[in-house]
């Protein structure tokens, strides 16, 4: 079995306090059976943020009932965070808790794919390992072969 993998660009938008973006995760999508995730790669607040005000991003998970900032940004000081936060199988919201933003959030929402491939296929790539292994081993014994037999003429004069 082969296995395939999707890689979609997420990207939201949180304005005003208080507001929420969700991801739901499609744990019944017969489509990609081994699952989706969900990985934040930056967070970055807007140009038009007001000075001195911090904006801190909440993130609630369904699956472990999880609430937890994951990011404070404030104008003039830090705004850029590169999370690298991983949701996997698990639908969540993105919650402006404190300021009024824009916080802008970036990631990628992967879904991996399972894909059958024939046995026969398997089988013949399978043989021509074999054949590529057994090669060098033929190798490696003529040079062993042919070091003791220098070995051998060097030992007679």
């Amino acid at each position: 079995m082969a296995s395939s993998t999707y890689f979609i660009n997420f990207r939201v938008t949180l304005t005003g306090q208080e507001s929420t973006v969700s991801w739901d995760v499609l744990s019944n999508d017969e489509d990609f059976p081994r699952g989706q995730r969900l990985i934040i790669k930056q967070i970055l607040l807007g140009a038009e943020a007001k000075e001195d005000e911090f904006n801190v991003v909440e993130v609630y998970t369904v699956k472990d009932s999880l609430k937890i900032p994951i990011a404070v940004l404030k104008a003039g000081e830090t705004r850029a965070v590169n999370p690298d936060v991983e949701f996997f199988e698990t639908s969540v919201t993105f919650k402006l808790i404190k300021g009024n933003g824009p916080v802008y959030i970036m990631g990628q929402n992967i879904k991996d794919d399972v894909v059958d491939i024939e046995d026969e296929e398997t089988d013949e790539e399978t043989g021509e390992e074999d054949e590529e292994e057994a090669q060098p081993q033929k190798k490696k014994q003529k040079v062993e072969n042919n070091s003791d037999g220098k070995n051998a003429k060097n030992k007679k004069k």
